[in-house]
């Protein structure tokens, strides 16, 4: 059976095809834009997530529950705002009771709204897991031991590769934090090499004595995202141009640290001056 379409139904849905070609154009563009800001690093709290186990491991330390590693939450900065974070969090929630701050400039008066800095966050993730039958963790290297991640690999597939040792052809490996992943093309090499658990093998001028594990895969099967605030941040809006920027985050530090106005310590302010665009980048903090 064929269809047949007019030629107005045809024209419109070509001049759709192009509206939405050239919104796909403009949003790869904002997106290098954004990429290629100039960015400051702000420290915050991190919410506790799980996250997967990847072979590596500590003894004779006391392991936190939860564990949160290398986040970084990019937030774009409009032109005319300000980013204010104090050394206390209930400094940023009073100066947030007053939505609209007068800020003196001589003879002027500067009139900015504040409000709360909110990041979008991974509040639950729900992870598959499996040990895997191909493949081996490989850990245990001595602490002064120099080789690089290529000459590692090689190594250790070299000597895995061998029946003699047990071995057999290596179809994939990987270097994680603390361990190396080998994977086989046959189930039983992993299995015996898995039941041995503890090899000598010869990396660089010594033979270091290394175990094999069962190598523990995950997938993320599930993840829920939510915006949470930062609590020692606020958002500085519509602010004038009628200052250099200097001046102005000097001028602004001053009002923010005024208790009169409610504010206290400030640890970092980053200004973006009308017709500017900034990126700041938040890190995890410890503990």
């Amino acid at each position: 059976m064929s269809v047949m379409y007019g030629d107005a139904t045809v024209g419109a849905l070509r001049e759709e095809q192009a509206g939405l070609k050239s919104r796909l154009q403009e949003l790869q563009r904002r997106w290098r834009e954004l990429r290629a800001l100039p960015y400051d690093q702000v420290p915050f709290q991190a919410p506790a997530v799980p996250l997967v186990f990847r072979g590596h491991t500590q003894q004779g330390q006391e392991a936190p529950k939860w564990l949160v590693s290398k986040v970084r939450i990019g937030y774009p900065l409009s032109g005319g705002s300000a980013l204010v974070t104090f050394d206390d969090p209930k400094v940023a929630q009073r100066v947030l009771q007053q939505k609209e701050h007068e800020i003196h400039i001589e003879e002027c008066r500067l009139r900015v709204q504040v409000r709360a800095l909110e990041l979008p966050m991974v509040t639950t993730i729900q992870v598959s897991t499996q040990v895997s039958r191909h493949s081996v963790l490989v850990s245990g290297f001595p602490a002064g031991l120099r080789l690089g991640e290529e000459e590692l690999l090689d190594k250790l597939e070299i000597f895995f590769g061998k029946t003699r040792n047990g071995g057999g052809d290596v179809e994939s490996r990987e270097l994680l934090r603390g361990g190396v992943v080998l994977g086989f093309t046959k189930d039983a090499v992993a299995q015996y090499l898995c039941r041995v658990g503890q090899f000598t093998v010869p990396l660089g001028k010594c033979k270091c004595p290394v175990r094999v594990s069962p190598y523990l895969s995950g997938e993320i099967q599930k993840a829920e995202i939510a915006f949470r605030p930062v609590p020692q941040s606020v958002l500085v809006l519509n602010i004038p141009d009628v200052l250099d920027g200097p001046e102005l985050q000097d001028i602004l530090e001053i009002h923010f640290q005024k208790p009169s106005r409610g504010g206290g310590e400030v640890e970092a302010l980053r200004v973006v001056p009308p017709g500017q665009r900034g990126l700041a980048v938040f890190t995890a903090t410890s503990g």
